[in-house]
């Protein structure tokens, strides 16, 4: 991974896209990191007598909201450069090395964030006694060496945090990293299994809750706060943060997207849309222009891809969808990313066989590899693709040779070995076996056994864990309704459509599917209320919609 962005990309940066060159840059100390000009005008007040080191401490505050670590890390040290005796430079450089929602801490950090840790406690008592308290309370973090289990570290520095935001009410940075800190203790899993939220969510909540109305443009509390609600039953809370944080237009790309977190959530597909082309040019930018490598872009700038291509599947954009799977399935390959493996690959990898079926491009779907051995659920789901185009071209016989292929794979202990928090790969394959196997068991009239096989598919999506983009990519209803409705089970079907769309507000699949058993119930005002509902729903779709794409 590289450290810091070469001299000369750096003036370039600056020079080129929301970036200003220092007065002080052609003077003695020379900061080794880019200054950017356009990540808002957030300011924490450090202790130091150098304005420009303050200006790079505010920056790399913003790059710790927006998650770009290493970022920050080369920013804090240009604080450290700047002014030597400034304690705040060396508490960035510890924090940032710490563990966060998305990334435990690795053992390669635990030095890093030990060293600038003890550097901070030298230089804290030349700075004031709310960057001491932060200092402090960051000690409660870390130890010299690497731990197995770090919780109690973690729910340590969260308490000890709680303490600062108490001492020092009118800080919002003290509460918001609070919150962060807090969250940390259970990342992603902030709502019980009935979707109540935990006791740490609900001071999560409050506290970021009352950042926002001190400080309504706070990168950081918008960014967790859409983070802590996402998952939660009403997710439309955070519809405040996420029109904020994208009014904000910062040049933080993960900040950027974050907003589309919860536009999916809400059905504002082509808000969604907008904000990670947006987000994925400012960190493409970004990447190429300072050469960055590491987590950041092997994580965060295809996760911008992944989120964009779901959000185009459902806004009925198959064309896009195919061009953004097929980009996003390149990147494994790409130097950008240095030796630093794509955190999401298993995810990627079967993109465009999925896109295909979805929008029922059986013609090209044919034309497209056939995975190896080596990747077993890309190879299942390959089968699963094939089958349901075999299930369209009316040849039931051969859709079951798909799924004894499936079943074949599925005994082997390759794909179980697949499971890891990024990915249950057995429970998507179980979706997508049960899936084929109901649309081939209808395909061969047997209409009971089908729903049954399709129902089952809606109970094991349910099974999954929240994730987002989800991890399996059609919801399950949209195909059980497409049968019932195929079944003339109107009513049926449409329970099963307002079912979605309680889950997946204003999508167009299923507003479609609700029209139509609406129609076939001759519930015509109904069904014309909701009709002009998909309307808008498919306005910028790249095409009609059909029943056998379900």
């Amino acid at each position: 991974m590289r450290t810091h962005c070469p001299s000369l990309v750096a003036l370039a940066l600056l020079a080129v896209h929301g970036g200003v060159v220092p007065e002080s840059l052609g003077r003695s100390p020379r900061p080794s990191a880019p200054l950017f000009d356009n990540l808002g005008r957030h300011h924490h007040p450090i202790t130091t007598r150098s304005p420009l080191a303050q200006r790079y401490f505010n920056q790399g505050m913003v790059l710790l909201y927006g998650f770009n670590h290493a970022e920050a890390i080369r920013s804090f040290q240009a604080v450290a450069e700047l002014d030597p005796a400034c304690a705040m430079a060396h508490w960035g450089i510890a924090y940032a090395h710490g563990p966060n929602i998305n990334r435990p801490m690795e053992p390669g950090d635990v030095p890093q964030a030990w060293n600038a840790l003890q550097k901070a406690q030298e230089l804290a008592p030349q700075a004031g006694p709310r960057e001491q308290a932060y200092i402090a309370a960051l000690a409660e973090r870390y130890r010299p060496e690497p731990l197995e289990d770090r919780s109690a570290l973690d729910l340590a520095y969260a308490d000890a945090m709680r303490e600062v935001m108490r001492r020092f009410p009118d800080d919002t940075d003290a509460a918001a990293l609070f919150a962060e800190a807090l969250m940390d203790t259970m990342p992603w899993d902030y709502w019980q299994p009935d979707r109540r939220p935990k006791p740490a969510t609900i001071e999560v909540i409050a506290v970021l809750r009352n950042v926002l109305r001190r400080d309504p443009d706070h990168p950081g509390a918008h960014h967790f706060f859409i983070h802590a609600v996402e998952a939660g039953p009403t997710p439309e809370d955070a519809l405040p943060s996420a029109d904020r944080l994208r009014a904000l237009r910062l040049g933080a790309g993960h900040l950027v997207h974050m907003p589309s977190h919860i536009y999916i959530r809400t059905g504002r597909y082509a808000d969604a849309i907008a904000v990670n082309a947006e987000a994925t040019k400012i960190d493409q930018r970004y990447i190429d222009q300072c050469r960055a490598q590491g987590f950041y872009p092997a994580t965060y700038y295809p996760h911008n891809l992944h989120f964009l291509w779901f959000a185009q599947t459902m806004a009925g954009r198959g064309q896009d969808a195919e061009k953004t799977a097929r980009r996003i399935e390149v990147l494994e390959a790409d130097v950008r990313c240095g030796p630093f493996p794509l955190m999401e690959a298993p995810r990627f990898r079967h993109l465009t066989i999925l896109t295909l079926a979805r929008f029922g491009r059986w013609d090209a779907l044919v034309r497209e590899p056939r995975p190896g051995e080596d990747n077993p659920l890309d190879l299942a789901l390959w089968h699963f693709a094939h089958g349901l185009a075999a299930v369209a071209g009316q040849r039931a016989e051969v859709a079951g040779r798909h799924l004894a292929e499936m079943n074949r794979i599925d005994a082997s202990p390759a794909l179980k070995a697949m499971d890891s928090p990024i990915l249950p790969a057995t429970q998507v394959f179980g979706i997508a076996r049960a899936i084929l196997s109901g649309k081939a068991a209808l395909a061969r009239g047997e209409t009971g056994r089908g729903l049954d096989h399709l129902r089952r598919a809606v109970e094991l999506e349910d099974e999954l864990p929240y994730m987002e983009p989800p991890f399996w990519h059609a919801p399950a209803r949209q195909t059980l309704g497409a049968a019932l409705l195929d079944a003339d089970f109107s009513a049926d079907a449409e329970a099963v459509f307002r079912a979605d769309l309680d889950r997946n507000p204003r999508n167009g699949w299923s507003l479609f599917g609700l029209q139509e058993s609406l129609r076939r119930q001759r519930r015509i005002e109904a069904a014309d209320a909701v009709g002009r509902e998909f309307a808008r729903s498919w306005e910028q779709a790249q095409g009609p919609l059909r029943f056998e794409w379900y």
